[in-house]
């Protein structure tokens, strides 16, 4: 069951951003989203929360600029996703530009797992560093911590995720959600906390006369990357973030960005020129999450720290056939998976857990979102690990904060959950094999607790109508060149149309020619193959088609209805 419904628009709010300069179709939107002035849509750079007010950063820059003043070697520790992929760049590119010796290393999640483990501690100790930096990782990391100590290797824990029952004994540990830290913006995305690290030891260096006979680096200069990252880690874009983005794209549509990241947008097809936010987190990011699914991170990583354009653009099209390889893979799953959910009525469940022996580990996070957007179910997709192991990725709903359901299991049946982690919306776990059945049913009865019957029915918050004069190339583009995304939504009008005529599209894509107030307007519904009614009422976004060099103004169907 879905419902459709319309946000509520304050029209004081609507009346104040127009009179503050807001064009009308902004204004309305922006309102609905919660925004009352215009100075909540201040962009600049100086408009971004103070790196001081983030617990642990001044102590991070003491850190960095004495191992740095000393000749020492830093290692940074990544992740193997795309906002540790650019959490890593961040740090590798600012530290270097303020004269650090720094490499890194990016574990191999199917033989590692994630996060820095004992076994990765150790491995990071052959490199011979004086100091780790997480990034995107760590504060689950007790263990590996202690493992460094005993080693004589200093800790700097970047990450962003929220800590569990023990807090690692690092040197230093940045992260907004750690205890004690009352930094405004809890959303910062792993390398959005590494930026602010650098920002940090910039002025700590400042501070030490290191720029009183040489310019300072430019750190904004690495805000694509933040941009990219923030945008792909599907962090909510609260205010700062939304300024961290805003200053990312600026960069890319006037040309000023990494080698990489304008590789990654050539091979993708899209024009950094009208760079968008669905361009990071639809074209770009997939294709550097594919390496960290199925090969190695360090190919991404290599994407975005070099300078050399070739080079660049050669990993950048390695990138893009890997990305292939796991769309193939993941079209494979989803069949098994539907034929799964087709014994299932999830109209009698809170949750789903799935697996299949077949399944390939890399891409289960992709599965159980595919299957949560479709049955509206929290869902862990299992694939088979290390040694008796199973290794989930999950995807929760409006209403499950699904790491915090983790830990209600995890206290219920102490000894079922071997590792954990995640934010809310998303969640990671390890347990044995013989130990599924148990945390499906345990699971289950901790979706039944939290969730009320309306949680389990999916609801689109549109914008209503889109007016009539605002079916245009340049309404379209005037909304794609705003910042959406997680908790900021992209705009999603509803309204009623007659369906002139439809068809199929390569047997799964819905394609229709609508009508309204005697104008058409073509459409389509991606991974739907039924036909619709005469007449519909339909939740769409507007969205901008090319054909043979033509342009035209389409409307993507999210769901509709008889109207």
């Amino acid at each position: 069951m879905t419902n459709i419904t319309v946000r509520n628009v304050p029209p004081r709010a609507t009346w104040a951003l127009e009179q503050g300069g807001v064009h009308p179709l902004l204004a309305r939107l922006y309102a609905a989203r919660g925004v009352r002035t215009p100075e909540e849509l201040d962009t600049r750079s100086a408009a971004l929360l103070p790196p001081g007010a983030l617990k642990g950063t001044v102590e991070a820059a003491i850190l960095l600029a004495d191992t740095i003043a000393a000749g020492r070697k830093i290692l940074i520790v990544a992740d193997y996703d795309c906002d540790g992929a650019t959490a890593c760049a961040v740090g590798m590119r600012a530290l270097r530009m303020m004269g650090a010796k720094v490499d890194y290393l990016v574990p191999d999640r199917f033989t590692l797992g994630y996060g820095l483990s004992p076994e990765v501690a150790q491995l990071a100790a052959t490199r011979q560093p004086d100091l780790v930096v997480t990034v995107d990782n760590g504060i689950a990391s007790a263990e590996g911590v202690a493992e460094l100590k005993r080693l004589g290797i200093a800790t700097l824990i970047t990450d962003h995720h929220l800590p569990g029952d023990e807090i690692p004994d690092a040197d230093v540990i940045v992260n907004p959600n750690q205890p004690g830290c009352d930094f405004p913006s809890k959303a910062l995305a792993g390398v959005g906390v590494m930026f602010y690290v650098a920002l940090a030891l910039r002025a700590e260096l400042r501070r030490r006369g290191a720029y009183s006979e040489q310019p300072e680096p430019n750190l904004a200069a690495l805000l694509d990357l933040v941009a990219l990252g923030t945008v792909a880690d599907v962090v909510p874009l609260d205010r700062n973030n939304r300024i961290l983005v805003a200053q990312g794209l600026a960069r890319m549509r006037g040309g000023q960005m990494q080698a990489g990241v304008a590789a990654l947008f050539s091979i993708a097809g899209r024009e950094t020129s009208r760079a968008a936010t669905f361009d990071l987190g639809f074209a770009l990011g997939p294709r550097l999450n594919a390496a960290g699914r199925l090969a190695d991170m360090s190919l991404g990583i290599e994407c975005l720290t070099t300078d050399d354009p070739s080079r660049a653009l050669n990993i950048a099209q390695q990138l893009d056939a890997i990305n292939r390889e796991r769309r193939v893979i993941e079209s494979d799953m989803r069949e098994d998976a539907e034929i799964l959910l087709a014994a299932l009525d999830p109209g009698q469940r809170a949750s789903l857990t799935l697996f299949d022996p077949s399944w390939h580990q890399g891409v289960i996070g992709i599965l159980a979102g595919r299957v949560k957007e479709k049955l509206h179910r929290p869902c862990f997709a299992f694939a088979r690990g290390n040694a008796g192991e199973l290794k989930a990725s999950g995807r929760s709903i409006p209403g499950l904060h699904l790491r915090d359901a983790l830990d209600l299991v995890a206290k219920r049946q102490p000894n079922l959950l071997l590792r954990f982690g995640g934010h809310a919306a998303a969640a990671g776990l390890t347990l044995m094999e013989d130990r599924l059945g148990d945390f499906e049913a345990c699971f289950e009865a901790v979706c039944n607790e939290l969730l009320s019957p309306t949680d389990l029915s999916r609801t689109l918050e549109t914008d209503g109508p889109l007016e009539s004069g605002y079916f245009s190339l340049e309404a379209v583009r005037l909304m794609q060149q705003e910042v959406w995304g997680q908790g900021f939504p992209g705009p999603l009008f509803a309204d009623s149309f007659e369906v002139v005529n439809q068809r199929i599209l390569k047997d799964k894509h819905l394609k229709l020619k609508l009508q309204k107030d005697g104008k058409r307007f073509d459409a389509i519904q991606f991974n739907f193959s039924e036909n619709a009614p005469n007449r519909i009422y339909a939740a769409f976004r507007a969205d901008i088609n090319e054909w043979n060099g033509t342009q035209t103004v389409q409307l993507m169907l999210e769901h509709f209805e008889a109207a």
